[in-house]
């Protein structure tokens, strides 16, 4: 018999906020001086992808999560824009707009539904400080907030979910972790987690690919967040 989940752990990016929409608004507010020249979705999804690339250099210790996205933000400004005149502010108030992404419309009050049950974080690569603003910006109602600088670890190493669980004095199969991403589910099956999966079709846009279903028989298959929290509620979680 499975023990009674306490606890949920959730994906924030693309699970919980929007990043696509909240970057591109982001960058095309700080990049508006330079004229409409500049593809803003395509300049997104390259810095996305540029992070991506310098956190798997980076391996999975907790390493420097701005770092990447100042790095990747001058890569992907190169590609798409040539050299600008950015100042050290401009290039600060662009990383920030990590900060200020858009929950999708029913994060919060699935959010909010589940709280009264469950403890429920955010357990992703972004470190402390950013998910703290994000939280206050998104108006994400989190218990507490655990990351990489706090474990030493990240994604995909498994001991990022484990050492969050020491945080709260949980087996592993006390907490449930949610995600839109097939592979961070793999992770936290493995190591003993209970998993929770819905589909965000909309987060890398129209032609979208990747985590449009469930990759295998997770514990929780739902609609979206809303859903995923009647489900628990029906059920003997």
């Amino acid at each position: 018999m499975h023990a009674v989940v306490k606890a949920i752990f959730f994906d924030v990016f693309g699970t919980i906020v929007d990043w696509r929409k909240g970057l591109t608004e982001g960058l095309g507010r700080g990049l508006a001086r330079f004229g409409a020249d500049i593809d803003i979705p395509a300049l997104t999804g390259t810095w996305v992808d540029q992070i991506r690339q310098e956190q798997a250099r980076a391996g999975t210790s907790s390493g420097s999560w701005k770092a990447s996205c100042r790095t990747g933000l001058e890569a992907a400004l190169r590609a798409h824009a040539g050299e600008l005149p950015l100042t050290e502010r401009d290039y600060e108030t662009l990383v920030r707009a990590w900060e200020r992404l858009p929950a999708w419309p029913d994060a919060v009050p699935g959010l909010r539904a589940l709280r009264r049950e469950y403890v429920i974080a955010p357990c992703c690569d972004a470190p402390v400080s950013t998910m703290t603003w994000l939280a206050k910006t998104a108006g994400l109602p989190w218990d507490i907030i655990i990351g990489p600088d706090i474990t030493g670890t990240r994604l995909p190493d498994p001991e990022h979910y484990l050492a969050s669980a020491r945080l709260l004095a949980l087996d592993p199969e006390q907490i449930m972790i949610v995600s839109a991403h097939n592979a961070d589910l793999a992770v936290a099956r493995a190591s003993g987690f209970r998993t929770g999966f819905f589909s965000r079709p909309r987060e890398h846009g129209p032609h979208q690919e990747a985590d449009l279903a469930p990759a295998e028989a997770w514990d929780i298959v739902a609609f979206d967040l809303l859903d995923l929290a009647r489900h628990l509620e029906a059920a003997l979680y």
